[in-house]
């Protein structure tokens, strides 16, 4: 077959995304030879429609995938969808429009469902037209059964331990959502509000003080806590209020008399310096509730409504309380000062709303015993970029919670419990009985009391409780059985891809579970991408808001997929990204020059089979850098792609590309090839087969569908539709560099031919010459007699390059002839040309 005069990838990367799916060429040799590489993709979260931000970063671990299956082990490359929680029922119930509390348990899961499994068709859709080469075979959901069996063994084997503990506490809580979250989910939002100074009256004490009458002034954002304000704190070395420990303040407004407490935790320099507790406004107040055994004053609901403990401001959501609750404080004269103030909330990730701090009854995981060891073990991790490693240890040192894992919501997966109605005791399921739903499933047993009547769990777990267990659902881990073949292959795995704001929650719970039910790290490597964002200083795009400019098909359609991936490699582990079409269309230039290349070369090699022993033909100096220049290629790509810096890998080789094979070398050897009767036509068929071969091998990960084309069409000889598993690129023998193609010396000439070339081209431009016109004559002048018997060894390689009829190389000190004009004088080196 031959090459198309064009290439198009609207009709190319379709039908070799096709030719791949049906020939297996992605697929897991299970129990077979030689090592794994496996990897624990993300599952991404069904919560709207896929953005450029997916592209970018789940692009990375595919090039990692490819890179590592060329170099002969065995890839373990699945995906899978976290479809069992909170961002799924958010995406439904904005699609219907209602709350799932209007619908129905049973409706709102049956909905939640079907909009997973349209919504993962779609992801699917998009992940193969990209071209990632995953093992859809493979293929898991978070809300399947494997995987809510082996979510709700590792809770049961938590509870075994003693890790897990239900308990009614504080929670963090979102009114939006309505549901417990736990510490992982906060963001940080800035927003103006106001410090309100506010007059609690002293109560009379055993020692009157002077300033009895003028109250005790008191500074907070949040006066609609008032009701729930059960004492007022001061620090223990600030002077100014000594005399106001253990004597009582009266609440404006809601009147109720409270204790003033002293506590290292209230800060003297903000406010007034003291500091009203109310349950709960903040973490603080958590903490002072316990360490005081302070009372429980509950004046926010579950819904972020005023409760009855606000008297005639119940009812009212947050906001509107904290409004009328100021101005009946004005009217009554109880407001000493106001303040404008910038203010830190801490807000749900989710949806960006407030959150309150509310009792309820929830289960949680023991992460703060074990915080020195959860340390350790990311220390122990090779992360990429290295500074990653510090996001997690600061995460992990500032832990102030257990991990929440119980939710107040409809689909999840379930607790595997029920209560007892005769004496409140938990009866858990049996490990047989999984997966089981124990609003639908009684236990079968009775309680230790001997009742019969129970109540099931009706909360599901955290989403991250599931995904966290990713390696087990991956690997197809089998509770309880001695024998997992798959997952005895796969785990450790090798690679954790994953994007640095869920270092967090997806990392740290991932190493929790691990560490807690095998002993053991779940990955060697992981690999930190940022965000794709849609402008400088502008966010990270999310799919739950909207999912920014520029639809990924769209995208590639209009570009190709190997360009949008071009795009994704141009930026570093780590880096965020700005979407850029100009850099789409760089990408879409790189290809169609390489079909370009490919096309000019095919001509030439149809047909040309290596020698055997190279080392006989004869090369020019030209030959030997290009061959010098693509060995020192693949060390320093090879190298690279190791340390996971597939940017800087892609860059160099499109460098050698652009700059050395299109711009020289094939103007270098064009002469050669064209002549039959060349005594130096081989060396240059030789160069430029074992250049062009290699370099598609090294493009392979970053642009696949044209390096196949041209690899099919064009090496392997065979159209698409005849093409076997075998023949593919993807699944060649990554290049390595041979020792006798090395050679300083070539480098360091072929660097001067370039020189030359580029200086020639200028005297062209400058003149506003044609490049392809013709010269008469060129003379290189040189004082080096190595470089005199250099550059005449190279005087073809040039005169084609150059596009000149004669080449003379002359010593220093030769006078020019009449008629050249002197061009340049660098590095030693005279130029002079007869145009």
């Amino acid at each position: 077959m031959s090459l198309a005069k064009r290439y198009d990838p609207k009709e190319a990367e379709p039908r070799l995304s096709a030719f791949w799916q049906q020939a297996g060429v992605y697929h897991f040799e299970a129990g077979g030879a030689g090592e794994v590489y496996s990897i624990d993709t993300p599952p991404p979260t069904v919560s709207g429609h896929l953005h450029l931000g997916h592209v970018y970063s789940y692009s990375h671990p595919d090039f990692v995938a490819r890179f590592w299956r060329m170099r002969g082990r065995r890839v373990y490359y699945p995906m899978g969808y976290d479809d069992n929680g909170l961002p799924t029922e958010r995406l439904v119930e904005k699609r219907l429009g209602v709350r799932a509390q209007q619908v129905g348990r049973a409706a709102f899961i049956e909905k939640c469902l079907q909009v997973s499994e349209e919504a993962e068709k779609d992801y699917q859709e998009l992940w193969q037209r990209l071209g990632l080469s995953i093992d859809w075979r493979y293929t898991y959901r978070t809300i399947d059964a494997p995987s809510r069996r082996i979510a709700q063994h590792a809770f049961l084997e938590l509870h075994r331990q003693g890790l897990v503990y239900r308990q009614e506490a504080p929670a963090i809580w979102c009114p939006e959502c309505r549901t417990a979250i736990a510490q992982a989910e906060l963001n940080d939002l800035e927003r103006q509000s106001e410090f309100v100074t506010l007059k609690f009256t002293l109560t009379p004490g055993p020692s009157p003080w002077e300033g009895e009458g003028e109250g005790v002034a008191i500074a907070t954002t949040r006066p609609e806590l008032l009701p729930a304000c059960v004492a007022v704190f001061v620090h223990p070395e600030d002077g100014r209020f000594q005399h106001l420990v253990g004597r009582s303040v009266q609440a404006p407004l809601f009147g109720q008399v409270v204790p003033v407490l002293a506590d290292p935790g209230a800060d003297p320099e903000k406010g007034s310096g003291v500091v009203m507790c109310c349950t709960f406004g903040d973490t603080a107040d958590v903490a002072w509730w316990r360490t005081h055994n302070l009372p429980l004053v509950e004046a926010l609901d579950r819904e972020g409504r005023m409760t009855a403990a606000a008297g005639p401001f119940a009812g009212l959501a947050a906001g509107e309380a904290r409004k009328q609750i100021k101005q009946a404080l004005d009217e009554q004269g109880l407001i000493l000062g106001r303040q404008a103030t910038a203010q830190s909330v801490r807000v749900h990730e989710r949806c960006d709303t407030p959150v309150e701090y509310v009792v309820a009854r929830q289960w949680f995981v023991k992460v703060l015993p074990f915080k020195e060891k959860l340390v350790e073990l990311g220390e122990r991790l090779n992360w990429r970029p290295a500074h990653m490693q510090a996001r997690y240890r600061a995460w992990v040192e500032n832990l102030n919670w257990d991990w929440c894992i119980s939710r107040q919501r409809y689909y999840g997966v379930t607790f595997p419990a029920w209560y007892c109605r005769a004496c409140g005791a938990a009866l858990l399921a049996e490990p047989e009985q999984l997966p089981v739903d124990p609003s639908e499933t009684q236990p079968g047993r009775a309680c230790a009391c001997g009742g019969m009547d129970f109540d099931p769990d009706p909360d599901v777990m955290d989403t991250w409780a599931t995904s966290s267990l990713s390696p087990q659902i991956v690997g197809q881990y089998l509770p309880g059985r001695v024998d997992n073949p798959l997952y005895e292959e796969v785990f450790p795995y090798s690679l954790r891809p994953q994007a640095h704001e869920i270092i967090r929650t997806w990392a740290f719970y991932t190493i929790v579970q691990s560490h807690f039910h095998f002993d053991a790290l779940p990955w060697k490597d992981v690999l930190i991408s940022g965000w794709g964002i849609a402008g400088e200083g502008m966010g990270k795009i999310s799919k739950s808001r909207g999912g920014g400019p520029l639809p990924p098909l769209e995208m590639i359609e209009r570009y190709s997929a190997d360009a949008v991936r071009y795009w994704a490699s141009s930026t570093g582990p780590g880096k965020d990204a700005v979407i850029s079409e100009e850099k789409i269309q760089m990408g879409a230039r790189l290809a169609t020059k390489l079909w370009n290349v490919a096309r000019f070369s095919e001509r030439f090699l149809q047909g040309y089979t290596p020698p055997a022993a190279p080392q006989d033909l004869r090369l020019t100096p030209a030959d030997r850098w290009i061959l010098a220049g693509l060995q020192r290629l693949i060390r320093r790509a090879t190298q690279l792609l190791e340390e996971y810096d597939y940017a800087a890998t892609k860059s160099e080789i499109e460098s050698f590309f652009w700059g050395d094979l299109a711009d020289n070398y094939l103007e270098m050897c064009k002469q050669r090839l064209y002549d039959l009767d060349h005594p130096q036509r081989a060396g240059a068929l030789f160069a430029l087969r074992r250049v062009l071969q290699d370099l598609l091998k090294l493009l392979a990960p970053f642009l696949p569908y044209v390096t196949e084309a041209i690899h099919l069409g064009l090496f392997a000889g065979v159209e698409v539709e005849q093409a076997s598993r075998q023949d593919s690129l993807h699944l060649s023998e990554w290049p390595a560099a041979e020792p006798a193609l090395e050679d300083e010396a070539a480098l360091a000439l072929g660097e001067r031919l370039v020189a030359i070339a580029t200086a020639v081209r200028r005297y062209k431009s400058e003149r506003n010459l044609p490049l392809s016109s013709e010269l008469t004559r060129l003379q290189l002048g040189t004082v080096e007699t190595s470089w005199q018997a250099a550059l005449r060894a190279a005087a073809p390689d040039l005169a084609s390059v150059c596009r000149v009829q004669q080449v003379e190389v002359t010593a220093w000190e030769a006078e020019l002839e009449a008629g050249l004009e002197a061009l340049a004088e660098q590095d030693g080196l005279r130029l002079a040309i007869l145009a």
